[in-house]
């Protein structure tokens, strides 16, 4: 976004791009969003989208695509191989990372599935700055044991602390010297998924490189989330502010010896691929592709998913295309900061991330505050929002909640899809549940699946409060959505 001064002395942020199609949004009146939380199990993920006004309960594949985007998947190759649509998102994977060998997957969590099958075994360990739900799914599910191994600073919910997801270089090295021959390799994620979007800093990253290499072990990226990273690195880190956004892409890559992706984040499309730069890891995994995934040109993918991927990579090049999300986002953290809503500092990547277990500090964590939290956000805004904290942890093997580390409300921001008016209007409705935080209440699972149940696991409330809630919305808003 471009560096404007207003005359009027106001900052806000000022989009570089015009907004050429547009889809009609719908806003319930309180009553009918009582009435869908309720249907819903009080899961935001169960919400039918014709009774959500602003979904922020994810980036995953539905960031705005350009219109270079859409003209380009007019172009793909339809042909089952050989597909000419394939060779090119391949030659520009290795165009911006250096790495020849693609192997495509229709999202990031079947490139996880693929290198949990091939590279993890039964009591393994897979250090990690740290862990992603499905990514910890997949290790635990082929008998691996995930260490987190985050900084000091990532767990600090107020920080000025530009990089909250860097490795504990410390705890690494110390770590990996006492289980020599128990690791499977060592995995960092751009952008911290579960701690508020955090970034690595690529000094940090070559750090956890040469310790990799110190003791024969690879380096695993997940790099969904790689364009916010990339425009920290850019803006945070000393050494890299001459570096363009390419330039600290290569060297990022060439960091690591295997990085995955999902291009529902990354790339602004939907699939996903694992790259690297040695043939060795390319066929030990080409294998599980045409077994879960497809073909190898295609690997479960549309082509014209394809050809909006091959120019999403290219356009994340551009840091006035990757950096309108980061800043979106750190406006809306700092008028919530300003109104007294706690909330994850500085402002990361993905979405604005509310901190549950101070918002709703009455509520204790087996009542899950993150998900009573999403679901009053919704009755009182009509916006989806995604818990993340102890509902999507999963039990203990004894029956125990694994209480989260952090209790956080997402609130994800897309990217180029809301207007500025759109994020002052979730930022007031979160003001006033703030002000109204007393009368939220817990959360109780009525159907609890054994995995991954945030996706689809059905809530009650613990008392009346939701309708409490809603008749102090009614008296302070009266007939206004």
């Amino acid at each position: 976004m471009a560096n404007i001064k207003f005359y009027a002395g106001e900052q806000v942020p000022l989009e570089m791009h015009k907004v050429r199609i547009i889809q009609r949004l719908n806003l319930p009146d309180v009553d009918a969003r009582l009435k869908a939380i309720t249907e819903a199990g009080n899961n935001t993920f169960l919400l039918g989208t014709e009774h959500v006004f602003l979904d922020m309960l994810t980036d995953s594949g539905v960031n705005a695509m350009s219109d270079r985007q859409q003209a380009a998947m007019m172009l793909a190759d339809d042909a089952y191989a050989g597909s000419q649509t394939f060779t090119r998102l391949s030659n520009k994977v290795e165009d911006i990372f250096g790495t020849p060998y693609f192997l495509p997957a229709h999202q990031g969590r079947a490139c996880e599935n693929i290198v949990a099958r091939t590279y993890v075994k039964e009591g393994q360990y897979v250090p990690l700055n740290y862990h992603f739900t499905t990514t910890k799914a997949h290790i635990t599910e082929m008998g691996g044991k995930v260490v987190e191994l985050l900084c000091k600073e990532g767990l600090e919910v107020e920080s000025d602390e530009p990089f909250k997801g860097n490795m504990d270089i410390d705890a690494l090295s110390k770590f990996l010297d006492e289980h020599k021959g128990e690791v499977s390799f060592v995995r960092m994620e751009a952008g911290t998924n579960l701690i508020g979007g955090q970034p690595f800093s690529l000094e940090n990253l070559e750090a956890v490189r040469d310790l990799c290499r110190a003791h024969g072990l690879m380096l695993v990226l997940d790099a969904s989330l790689l364009s916010d990273n990339l425009y920290f690195i850019k803006t945070r880190e000393e050494s890299c502010k001459y570096l363009s956004i390419r330039e600290i892409t290569r060297r990022i890559a060439d960091a690591t010896d295997i990085l995955y992706f999902s291009a529902r984040k990354l790339g602004s499309a939907r699939g996903g691929g694992i790259c690297t730069r040695e043939e060795g890891p390319f066929r030990e995994m080409r294998p599980l592709v045409p077994l879960f995934e497809g073909f190898l040109t295609y690997g479960g993918m549309s082509v014209r998913e394809m050809e909006a991927l091959t120019v999403g990579l290219e356009e994340t090049m551009d840091e006035e295309m990757i950096n309108q999300g980061p800043i979106y986002i750190e406006y809306m953290v700092d008028k919530l900061k300003e109104a007294g809503v706690p909330v994850i500092t500085p402002g990361g990547g993905l979405g604005c991330h509310v901190d549950a277990m101070k918002f709703c500090d009455h509520i204790p964590q087996e009542q899950y505050p993150a998900g009573a939290l999403a679901a009053a956000f919704y009755l009182a805004s009509g916006c989806r929002g995604m818990e993340r904290g102890t509902m999507s942890e999963q039990r203990n093997p004894d029956g125990t909640e694994e209480l989260s580390n952090m209790e956080l409300l997402r609130l994800a921001l897309p990217r180029r899809v809301f207007t500025l008016s759109q994020v002052k209007y979730a930022v007031d409705r979160l003001v006033w549940l703030y002000e109204n935080r007393h009368l939220i209440g817990g959360l109780r699972f009525v159907e609890e699946p054994e995995v991954l149940r945030f996706f689809y696991g059905r809530l009650e409330p613990i008392s009346d409060w939701q309708e409490a809630l809603v008749a102090k919305f009614k008296e302070d808003f009266g007939d206004s959505l």
